[in-house]
């Protein structure tokens, strides 16, 4: 070879190791990761966001295309090899040997159309052998593993994008599903309903010390049987507590300490023995999964910290590629390893033949080595000591004990169990009792001298002593006589299956062909970046949120969360990467449907949306008529109580209320706090919850800003936020009186949020209002986003704009601001929306049923009656049927009397009593439950135009102190948009 040659790795880290291995004329350089990437629809270039691309940046009538562009963080990075590449004689893409390897390499390809030969340069170690090694033994980039990417990386795109709108529509606006993560959710949410469904039961059994007449060698035994009947003990109970082994007996705390009390008075003796030969195996080498699980319970390493330290260490060249599903060893490596055991612990501990594993996990593809130390001759963890330190040293000496461990010999040793018969009590009733006790004794450690396994943490309905290893017995006979020289009864209880930990949880998708090692890592940090799961020390726990998206994924998306397929789509990828499977005919199938079997595809799936319940999907039944909803702003429980009975203790103070004709159930309502758990809320305690939302005010937490204390209440013009000064504070100055109060923050609530479900850091963002936009580069005027009388809007100097929603106050950028005033601005009122919907002919009127978005919420017409859609009528979704109804409901009631100016004063406390009932409502009210407090609000101000001097006297007065106060300061004039 001569001439320059540039390399191309991904990462910096691994460029500069390798440009260490290579000589003067090879220049080495990373990409950084991918340089292009299927852009989102809004990212598209203008021409093409109407086109086949628009929706999903894939043209799906065409072989599913996708459209690339280079990441904007990319570019200068693209030139930058481009530069290079012109003094090059000979390009090496030499990055990660795996599927998005492979495609990195293929995008750089495709990029930099390079004029120079280009070689596929791979290795899975980055050694000075192996480096040089790759260099002379190349090949061309495998098409192959690029389509199984890309099929991937367009089915994910697919997936997100079809099935994510339905539950921003359905559950709650900014969330994500996805083909993996939705599934590990699932995952999640069904062991914490197990846990939720969960009866725990007592039981009760005798443990003992014992010990040969005239030795002093003492044993521990358990009770095991009572008069030829098996004691029960925890793995004879059902989940719903109940005894599933018909021929155990349940002993209760009489009966235990019966047996117990009389033991010491009868004579026991030994009444079988017996001893078999003990042998364990060594645990096969680190898979990415295996890894993780281990570094998870050794380390408390979660799955994201433990492949970023080993990913450190793999480009630095202290161990082999780190993502990988296969438990073998190459040979270099087996002679390796038996050659360090050899020389640390001696030959009797290495085997005659290396050991070899054979990967038993569905759909494990053995693409590269198991995770082991680099190199033909592995450094100890005393040799890499002086360059490694905290987590990746304790890494690597776990990959290193572990890899050697598996060539080792087997443990070996012997297992004893004894048997102790004894009767109780002379006479009858005589009981016959019979004890248990095991020991093993290990009499070579093999492979235990360097390594073993942690384990998870069991099931609690398994007794603790179940495999107690190292426990050694006295030597017994049969009808040995042994003295009680303790016993004592024991009081048991069932738990509930326990929680997935980030290790179990990657070893139940790893045995379910669920994902790939490459996406535990970064599936399990999604679902809790998204705030499906969050964790309580190592337990992983659901939130109600996951409980909601679980639900609708189960019951109108199977298919999609369904363990079977899921895995199944794996298998299929693998296929597309050996070339037996095509990547567009695969997805034209998983989209479009599958003829040939009749099975639906993606489109078909999520087509029609009118059967979803959104208010059902978001409920879940805790039990004596309590349920917990998932609200856009947070979780809360609801209980609906009849009018008439008293909440806190279910008792009838009204009777007349509970007749025929009375008056609907009034629900409560109260926040569920992140501190509990699904599982830990019980009717009872849903209860205390729901009392203590019932007194004036709910106290929120404390701004951590001010530290001052953040309060919900119910006020005269609706719900609202304030902050509680200290005394101090509120006190007026020594000689400046009422002018020198300080006055507390405080905010309205939008229309659509809840008083007793908002949180505290909704409410720090109310106080926070006005917020600044930013400002206007031509004239420098400030931008804020301001709550007033009339509405949300936009202020800049005297210039004022409406915004169409109140949510806009938070998140409206400034371009959009700019694009605001960049349109003229508009007086009066605004030019006529067009229909919701069309619903037909009324058949009493003859006339035709639309439906429409007044300024008072949604509602029909037919040009002469118009009636407001109730809150669980969906406007797009009305069936005419339906329209019809609720016209000839408005006919019947007749024309609504107007109400005289004498009585606004009675108009407007009827407005605070709405206004107070409004902060009851579910947050996942429709948008017509939501506009009637638009309406309230509007008919309020209406009533305040006509009122006495007097009353306006009295109404400034009690806004200094409200929420009113908030919004007058930032009201507008009529005039404005």
């Amino acid at each position: 070879m001569s001439g320059r040659k540039l390399v191309i790795v991904e990462s910096p880290a691994k460029a500069r190791t390798i440009a260490g291995y290579l000589g003067a004329d090879w220049d080495v350089e990373a990409s950084v990761g991918h340089i292009r990437d299927i852009p989102t629809p809004s990212e598209l270039p203008p021409e093409m966001k109407k086109g086949p691309f628009g929706k999903f940046g894939v043209n799906i009538d065409d072989d599913f295309d996708p459209y690339y562009v280079v990441d904007a963080d990319k570019k200068k990075k693209v030139r930058e090899l481009r530069a290079l590449l012109k003094g090059a004689d000979e390009l090496y893409l030499a990055t990660d040997e795996d599927r998005e390897g492979e495609a990195i390499a293929w995008h750089l390809l495709e990029t930099l159309q390079p004029k120079v030969p280009v070689k596929r340069m791979v290795f899975h170690e980055i050694t000075k052998e192996a480096i040089q090694r790759a260099a002379n033994t190349t090949r061309e980039v495998d098409t192959h593993l690029v389509d199984a990417q890309e099929t991937r990386r367009i089915l994910d795109r697919l997936y997100g994008y079809e099935v994510s709108p339905v539950l921003w529509r359905k559950v709650k606006a900014g969330l994500s599903a996805g083909r993996v993560q939705s599934v590990a959710t699932r995952l999640v949410v069904e062991r914490e309903r197990e846990r939720m469904a969960f009866r725990a039961a007592s039981y009760w059994d005798v443990e003992g010390d014992f010990t040969p007449d005239g030795e002093s060698n003492v044993f521990t035994a358990r009770l095991t049987g009572v008069d030829g009947r098996k004691v029960a003990t925890g793995r004879d109970f059902a989940d719903d507590g109940t005894l599933t082994t018909a021929k155990a007996v349940q002993l209760d705390e009489a009966a235990a300490t019966g047996i117990a009390a009389a033991l010491p008075a009868s004579e026991v003796t030994v009444t079988d023995v017996s001893e078999k030969p003990y042998t364990r195996r060594p645990s096969a080498p680190f898979t990415t999964s295996t890894l993780q699980q281990e570094a998870s319970r050794k380390l408390r390493l979660n799955s994201r910290n433990a492949m970023r330290v080993a990913q450190r260490l793999y480009e630095n060249g202290y161990i082999t590629y780190m993502r990988t599903d296969s438990t073998t060893l190459s040979d270099a490596a087996l002679a390796a390893a038996r050659q360090q055991a050899r020389d640390l612990y001696g030959g009797e501990y290495v085997p005659d033949a290396p050991r070899r594993y054979e990967k038993k996990v569905k759909n494990a593809q053995e693409a590269h080595e198991a995770i082991r130390p680099a190199g033909d001759r592995f450094r100890t963890p005393a040799q890499v000591s002086g360059e490694l330190r905290g987590e990746e040293y304790a890494l690597y000496e776990l990959i290193w004990k572990r890899t050697v461990a598996s060539q080792m010999a087997d443990a070996r040793g012997s297992t004893a169990s004894v048997r102790l018969g004894a009767t109780l009590g002379e006479g009858a009733p005589a009981r016959a009792v019979e004890l248990s006790a095991s020991g093993t004794v290990i009499t070579f450690r093999g492979f235990l001298a360097a390594y073993e396994e942690g384990r998870d943490e069991r099931q609690a309905t398994r007794r603790k002593d179940e495999a107690q290893e190292e426990r050694r017995l006295p030597r017994l006979g049969v009808g040995t006589a042994l003295r009680t020289v303790r016993a004592e009864a024991l009081g048991h209880e069932t738990s509930p299956p326990p929680r997935y930990t980030e290790a179990t949880l990657v070893k139940a998708m790893e045995e379910r062909g669920i994902g790939r090692p490459s996406t535990y890592a970064s599936t399990i940090g999604t679902i809790q970046d998204r705030g499906y799961v969050s964790n309580r020390g190592s337990a992983l726990i659901p939130s109600w949120l996951a409980f909601a998206v679980t639900r609708l994924m189960e019951e109108h998306f199977s298919r999609l969360v369904d363990y079977g397929f899921t895995a199944s789509m794996e298998e299929d990828l693998d296929a597309i990467a050996r070339g037996d499977e095509q990547r567009a005919a695969w997805l034209r199938r998983f989209y479009f449907g599958d003829e040939a079997t009749s099975a639906e595809g993606l489109r078909d799936l999520v087509d029609d949306l009118g059967d979803i319940d959104a208010r059902a999907i978001s409920t879940i039944d805790i039990g004596e008529g309590i349920v917990v909803r998932v609200g856009r702003y947070g979780p809360y429980v609801e209980e609906t109580v009849p009018a008439g009975v008293d909440p806190s203790t279910g008792e009838v103070t009204d009777a007349a209320a509970l007749g025929e004709g009375a008056a609907p159930a009034a629900p409560r309502r109260a926040t569920i706090g992140d501190d509990i758990a699904p599982d830990e809320l019980t009717p009872a305690l849903a209860r205390e919850l729901l009392e203590t939302a019932a007194d004036d005010g709910r106290v929120l937490g404390t701004d951590p800003s001010t530290g001052h204390e953040v309060v919900a209440r119910a006020g005269r013009y609706g719900p609202y936020v304030t902050e509680v000064l200290p005394e101090a504070d509120e006190a007026p100055a020594k000689g400046r009186g009422k002018a020198a109060r300080a006055k507390p923050r405080t905010a309205s609530l939008f229309k659509d949020m809840d008083l007793a479900t908002i949180d505290l850091d909704t409410a720090l963002r109310l106080l926070s209002l006005p917020r600044v936009v930013g400002v206007d580069p031509d004239s420098g005027e400030e931008i804020t986003a301001q709550n007033g009388r009339y509405g949300p809007y936009l202020k800049k100097g005297t210039d004022s704009r409406s915004i169409e929603t109140e949510q806009q106050l938070f998140d409206i950028t400034l371009e959009q601001a700019l694009a605001i005033y960049a349109q003229p601005k508009q007086r009066g009122r605004a030019a006529a929306k067009p229909p919701i919907a069309e619903l037909g002919t009324d058949p009493v009127s003859g006339r035709a049923v639309v439906v429409k978005d007044g300024r008072f919420g949604p509602y029909v017409t037919d040009g002469e009656t118009n009636a407001t859609l109730r809150k669980d009528d969906d406007p797009e979704k009305i069936t005419p049927e339906r329209g019809y109804e609720l016209l000839a409901d408005k006919r019947a009631r007749g024309p609504v009397k107007k109400r005289t100016t004498k009585k606004a004063p009675t108009k407007k406390t009827a407005t605070r009593k709405t206004a107070t009932r409004k902060t009851a409502a579910s947050k996942t009210a429709t948008n017509a439950s939501a506009t009637k407090a638009a309406a309230t609000k509007a008919t309020a101000t209406k009533a305040a135009a006509t009122k006495s001097s007097a009353a306006k006297a009295t109404a400034t007065k009690d806004a200094a102190t409200g929420p009113a106060a908030t919004k007058a300061a930032g009201a507008r004039p009529a005039t404005q948009a």
